[in-house]
């Protein structure tokens, strides 16, 4: 079992690399963000990989990182997706990012990689969202208020001030964390804050 992979890019397809390893080119399968990152060719380049044995192939798939890798792996857990879709998502999103959205059920945002479409990313962001926490800086604060808003169980001037921010033009998770972050700044006093006072602390912590 390849676990990785140490060489000079030798040449490159349209979603994979050819890793020159003493002489022997590895096929590597590889998501678009990994493949524009990699150096050009002639020159050293190293790869977390995966590997794939079935009956009538072995396939290698290269990542940057091991965040990636463990990330290509937790996507296929989840019924639908196979390396193709896993491969199409980290292609798209970085694994913070991705944990990020995950753990802050923002199902748009990971419905955005190809292959994936409102009712996979559903299922992506409800089988996963226990996980993803554990991969991203994410303040719990923010998983719980956004989980609350979810829920229609957050207070009045909460929801009011997220969805006047979204109305802005901010993502719902740019939303939910700025909000979350001004009632952390306020302390005891978060309860009593009005929607109009969270809407102008939210814009204050976008604008950092």
């Amino acid at each position: 079992m390849i676990g990785k992979l140490k060489g000079v890019v030798d040449s490159y397809g349209e979603d994979f690399v050819i890793l020159d390893v003493h002489g022997v080119g590895y096929v590597v399968h590889c998501s678009a963000r990994t493949l524009q990152r990699l150096p050009p060719t002639g020159e050293a380049a190293e790869l977390a990989i995966e590997t794939h044995v079935r009956e009538d192939m072995i396939r290698l798939y290269g990542f940057r990182a091991d965040a990636e890798r463990e990330w290509f792996r937790l996507l296929q857990t989840v019924q639908g997706v196979g390396t193709r879709v896993a491969l199409g998502v980290l292609s798209v999103m970085e694994p913070g990012d991705l944990a990020t959205a995950i753990a802050t059920g923002d199902k748009g945002a990971v419905a955005r990689a190809p292959g994936v479409g409102p009712r996979l990313a559903a299922r992506l962001v409800a089988e996963l969202k226990d996980k993803a926490p554990a991969f991203a800086p994410v303040d719990p604060a923010l998983i719980q208020l956004t989980g609350a808003v979810e829920a229609n169980t957050a207070p009045q001037p909460v929801a009011d001030a997220i969805s006047a921010l979204v109305n802005l033009g901010y993502a719902q998770v740019q939303a939910s964390a700025a909000v979350a972050a001004a009632l952390k700044g306020a302390g005891e006093g978060a309860a009593a804050l009005e929607a109009k006072t969270l809407i102008r602390l939210g814009l204050r912590e976008l604008a950092r």
